[in-house]
């Protein structure tokens, strides 16, 4: 502790930064008058600021940075007038700045308050502080209009950091962002980061041009900016960082981006842009981050561009998923030698994938999932050391999977949807054919044919004799095969095909509501006037029409409000569909990150509570234990009255009390799935609480644990237990409170820390000391009952 009494009379700095120090700032240092520096950041201490720091009057210099300091900064504090610093960032601070901030701090040179719960809006007097050149309020609750005349006469000013909160914009006739014109003749400014709040307006494209030739950051993400990407932007040549993604945009990117040869990332995903990708960006061999992921950019990969890839080689990440991009994958590709990751998944890629990876030696993660590659895998990927991620599920590729290298740690995901593909059982494709003695990959032994042969021989007639059989039977039965007692006990509706098709209006696209690793999601509305979903499971996926059979089987056994409604079901030999009820609101996930939905924390406690009580009658409703074993957002679903179901039982187990563990080598989603479950195949019911503990984490958070902000060791699970319990503030979704809600910010505060302290008990490493779904839904009613009375 820092001591009661200093008595130090004559001191001037006091220095005590990291020095692990706890317990509360004491009053008497307000005695110190001689004091000009406090730095007591990056400790321990809590409690409030006392308000006789105020009697400071020499003070310069106020660093508190980074310790558990909570409740409002004595408005005495901002009435220092020689100030310099004030350091107050990462702490648990509320309440709202003063209005004459600008004026009572004349010799403000830095205010430091991201990551704290400061609210209500910027005051306007801050462009009076004219010596202000690090101005940093990201990651608070500040709301309303940014002052339009903000920046006109902070002529210092090198930093801006706004990011993370919920301030808008003051449009002006043009419904350009207009305070951003008040930065133009900032001509130190280096860094403008703006991202995650509600501006919705375009760039002011006049002020864009005399924007400070300093500028190296532009950070805009999330802001609901409308319009083309101005090409004035080609006009900051100093520029290292310009993120606009999660926007709005639209058009082509400007080709004059490629004058910014400094330009190390430049992040542009999620919008609406289309066109080519211009050449000239390839001129940028400072870029080491390129992501345009989620666009609808065209054009031929190996067109003109493929030559111009080569010049980019300090390129470390390159995203372009989920695009409109065409043609093969370019060979210049290849000799990007610093890429880690590449992402092409989700666009129309064809021909074969190049056949000389191996010179991509630092390559960790490639997607190439979702496309039409055909041909073989090639040899050369196994002589990537480093890769520890790959993907090419869903093309058209065939021949045998290679072995050795990091394919020993890769799973059935990354080849599925490939009906070609041969290989080990352990990746859920046909086994390899012997041909000549030789299989594809020159393995000498000739043992297999002799063993093989009279087995596929024996199940060749086997199989041809049941073809026989039914053909026969459906020929008898009008072509439909009769679905079996437990197939009628869904329902006393029966769908035939016909109807399916009808409702569906053969399965168009515009009625695809869901997609999935075992096929799609349909809206359906039939003569009867019944609306419903129309699972359809994809007959080229492996064991597709087991996991049909085994989510049957699975739904014949259970009823609870909180699990989806089975209508009917639907089934031949070369078709299979569940026709469920119809979910009005979508899933879990639409709702945490569309831009047009919002769940305020009373309803992600509700849907968080239904979840529990639906697990939880999976667990111990009746005497068969169903573990679900794909606990995520988007199999949550969510009624008209926003009632959460769960869905999608395609990869669960049936386990009885006797024998509550299985093994399976069918894998859930990564980041969701419990640490034994995917070393060691184990399913119990305490992976699906691992599973629950995530995506609890996920809601109020709104942070998915394949973030790209999770890397190395850091992980979803991690950030929140580092954070917990004097930080949950910081890491929550900073939309779940607003400036009307100061008052109650002590009750959400306790709400929410009691949330992730139920999550972290969910996902502890043992299996054996997790929670039981039982636990869970008890404290959650009783964490829903407290705030709700509060």
């Amino acid at each position: 502790d820092i001591p009661n009494e200093i008595n130090l009379p004559s001191i001037r700095k006091l220095s005590l930064r990291r020095n692990e120090l706890v317990g509360t700032l004491p009053p008497s240092l307000g005695n110190l008058t001689t004091l000009v520096m406090i730095d007591i950041g990056e400790n321990k201490i809590h409690g409030n600021i006392p308000p006789q720091l105020g009697h400071l009057s020499s003070l310069e210099g106020l660093y508190l940075g980074s310790n558990t300091l909570s409740g409002e900064v004595p408005v005495i504090i901002f009435n220092i007038s020689s100030l310099k610093v004030i350091a107050l960032a990462a702490n648990t601070l509320s309440g709202k700045l003063p209005s004459n901030l600008g004026y009572s701090l004349p010799n403000l040179e830095g205010l430091y308050l991201g990551i704290n719960n400061f609210s209500g809006k910027l005051p306007s007097s801050i462009s009076n502080a004219t010596k202000l050149k690090f101005l940093d309020l990201g990651r608070n609750m500040f709301s309303g209009n940014v002052p339009f005349d903000l920046g006109i006469n902070l002529q210092q000013i090198q930093s801006i950091n706004f990011q993370r909160n919920m301030l808008t914009n003051d449009p002006s006739s043009t419904g350009e962002i207009s305070f951003l014109s008040s930065f133009s003749h900032c001509k130190y400014l280096k860094f403008l980061m703006i991202g995650d709040n509600q501006f919705n307006g375009i760039l002011p494209k006049s002020s864009l041009t005399n924007m400070s030739l300093s500028l190296e950051r532009f950070i805009a993400f999330y802001c609901g900016i409308r319009g083309e990407i101005p090409v004035e932007i080609g006009n900051w040549t100093n520029l290292s960082w310009l993120t606009l993604g999660s926007n709005e945009f639209i058009g082509s990117i400007p080709q004059e981006l490629g004058n910014l040869k400094k330009l190390q990332t430049l992040r542009l995903y999620e919008n609406k842009l289309d066109g080519i990708i211009p050449e000239r960006l390839c001129e940028i061999k400072e870029l080491y981050y390129f992501d345009l992921r989620r666009n609808q950019i065209t054009g031929q990969l190996n067109g003109p561009l493929a030559p111009e890839i080569a010049n980019m080689g300090g390129l470390s990440e390159l995203y372009l998923s989920r695009n409109e991009l065409y043609g093969s994958i370019p060979s210049t590709i290849l000799q990007l030698q610093k890429l880690v990751i590449l992402a092409l998944d989700m666009n129309r890629l064809d021909g074969t994938i190049p056949n000389s990876f191996e010179k991509m030696v630092s390559l960790e993660y490639l997607d190439l999932s979702q496309n039409n590659l055909t041909d073989q895998i090639p040899e050369s990927l196994t002589k990537l050391e480093h890769l520890n991620y790959l993907n090419v599920s869903y093309n058209e590729l065939s021949g045998e999977i290679p072995d050795g290298g990091p394919f020993s740690n890769f799973t059935a995901e990354s080849f599925i949807g490939n009906a070609e593909l041969c290989g080990p059982p352990r990746f859920q494709v046909k086994v390899c054919e012997v041909q000549n003695n030789v299989t594809r990959r020159n393995r000498k032994k000739t043992v297999l044919k002799f063993v093989l042969g009279p087995v596929a021989a024996g199940g060749l007639v086997i199989g041809v004799l049941g073809m026989i059989w039914l053909l026969n039977y459906r020929k008898r039965n009008n072509q439909l095969i009769p679905l079996t007692d437990w197939y009628d006990q869904l329902s006393h509706k029966r769908f035939s095909y016909y109807e399916l098709v009808r409702g569906t209006n053969n399965f168009d696209e515009s009625n695809l509501i869901g997609k999935g690793s075992l096929g799609m999601v349909y809206k359906g509305t039939f003569t009867n006037g019944t609306t419903a979903a129309v699972k359809v499971f994809n007959a080229q996926v492996h064991d597709a029409f087991k996991r049909f059979d085994l989510e049957c089987k699975v739904l014949r056994n259970i009823r609870h409000r909180n699990l989806v409604k089975v209508i009917s079901s639907c089934a031949n030999l070369d078709f299979k569909a569940l026709v469920l009820e119809y979910m009005s609101n979508g899933d879990l996930d639409y709702w945490l990150y569309s831009h047009n939905n919002f769940l305020d924390l009373i309803q992600r406690l509700k849907i968080m509570f239904d979840v529990a009580c639906a697990v939880e009658y999976l667990h111990q409703g009746h005497s068969l234990v169903v573990v679900h074993c794909d606990l995520k957002p988007s199999n949550i679903l969510l009624d008209g009255d926003m009632v959460a179901r769960v869905s999608d039982f395609g990869i669960s187990k049936l386990l009885t009390a006797y024998d509550p563990v299985a093994l399976t080598k069918t894998l859930g989603t990564i980041g969701y799935m419990a640490p034994e479950y995917g070393s060691e195949g184990i399913v119990s019911t305490m992976g699906d609480v691992y599973s629950y503990g995530i995506l609890l984490m996920e809601t109020f958070t709104r942070k998915k644990p394949v973030d790209d902000e999770f890397v190395g060791d850091l992980t979803l699970k991690r950030w929140v237990a580092e954070s917990y319990p004097h930080r949950v503030m910081d890491i929550v979704d900073a939309n779940l409170f607003s400036s009307d809600d100061s008052e109650h910010l002590i009750a959400i505060e306790s709400c929410l820390r009691s949330v992730l302290e139920v999550a972290l008990e969910c996902t502890v490493d043992l299996p054996q000391d997790r929670i039981t779904m039982n636990n869970v839904r008890v404290r959650l009613n009783k964490i829903q009952t407290q705030f709700l009375s509060q």
